[in-house]
């Protein structure tokens, strides 16, 4: 049976080794080549429950480092407070809108490493950059990674013309998703970072794929916490579509069942399409 209810910490917890294994390593590795020597301030927006801040001290990343862990839910920094009691960093714990912290007149210029992980595709890129960037010194270093690139893939098929416009509705939720009252999203934020990066006066040092790829070992046993992440990812889809008028209700609530189904036998298999930039701001002069 698919979980009667949902926790959202539990899903992030869940997606660790999900993202352990999806992200790019020649980006990972081009990030540990340029950051600069000696005490870098780090700020990581999104941050959830402080899983990139628990990766980068297990892959010793960074030695010397106030790292700022900002998120705007109370429920992710408590849990972020409790994984990361033990971490070895510098840590700061901030509740906070990531927007609004970053055009703090004090927040400006003053970190060394931006972190945005799974984060950023859910912004209007193009009015959130500048103000992300803004809080990097000159030539300051930007990690983002897990940016979701126009592709969800379900296997087996149930019926492929169904399949494919559930899959065509959900990316166009996210593309019309509004907070605030303001755009807040992009299915293919992963493209779109090349150009708007460029014209934001900051320089790609490197980018690649970091697919989401999950299925069942040879038992049919998904990995870890993975069954859980795949139930959330399906509720999550639900959630989204739940009532569209282009849906007929009652078949959808059937295709649901059935990929539920699928999770609970094993059968599963999900790839969400994504890819991970490291770069820099730009020197002036």
């Amino acid at each position: 049976m698919p979980p009667q209810t949902f926790s959202f910490t539990r899903y992030l917890a869940s997606k660790k080794t999900v993202d352990d294994r999806a992200l790019n390593a020649h980006v990972w590795q081009t990030l540990a080549a340029v950051l600069p020597a000696g005490h870098l301030n780090v700020l990581e927006v999104g941050a959830g429950i402080g899983t990139m801040a628990e990766r980068v001290a297990e892959r010793g990343l960074l030695t010397r480092a106030h790292y700022t862990v900002l998120d705007e839910l109370a429920e992710n920094i408590a849990v972020a407070r409790e994984r990361l009691a033990a971490s070895p960093l510098n840590l700061e714990f901030q509740m906070a809108e990531a927007l609004e912290f970053c055009a703090q007149p004090e927040q400006r210029g003053r970190y060394d490493l931006l972190i945005a992980h799974a984060f950023l595709d859910l912004l209007d890129l193009r009015s959130a950059l500048p103000v992300l960037l803004a809080a990097l010194k000159p030539g300051g270093v930007f990690y983002f990674t897990l940016n979701f690139d126009g592709g969800t893939v379900l296997q087996p098929e149930i019926e492929r013309a169904l399949d494919d416009q559930i899959e065509a509705l959900y990316h166009r939720t996210m593309d019309e998703r509004l907070t605030h009252g303001q755009p807040s999203g992009d299915s293919r934020s992963g493209r779109h970072l090349f150009g708007f990066l460029r014209d934001c006066g900051a320089e790609i040092l490197a980018a690649g794929g970091s697919d989401w790829t999950v299925f069942a070992g040879p038992e049919g046993r998904y990995p870890a916490d993975e069954a859980y992440f795949l139930h959330f990812i399906i509720h999550t889809l639900h959630g989204a579509l739940c009532g569209h008028p282009e849906l007929n209700r009652e078949r959808f609530e059937q295709w649901i069942a059935q990929r539920h189904a699928q999770i609970e036998r094993g059968e599963l298999v999900y790839i969400a399409h994504q890819m991970d930039f490291v770069g820099k701001t730009l020197n002036p002069g």
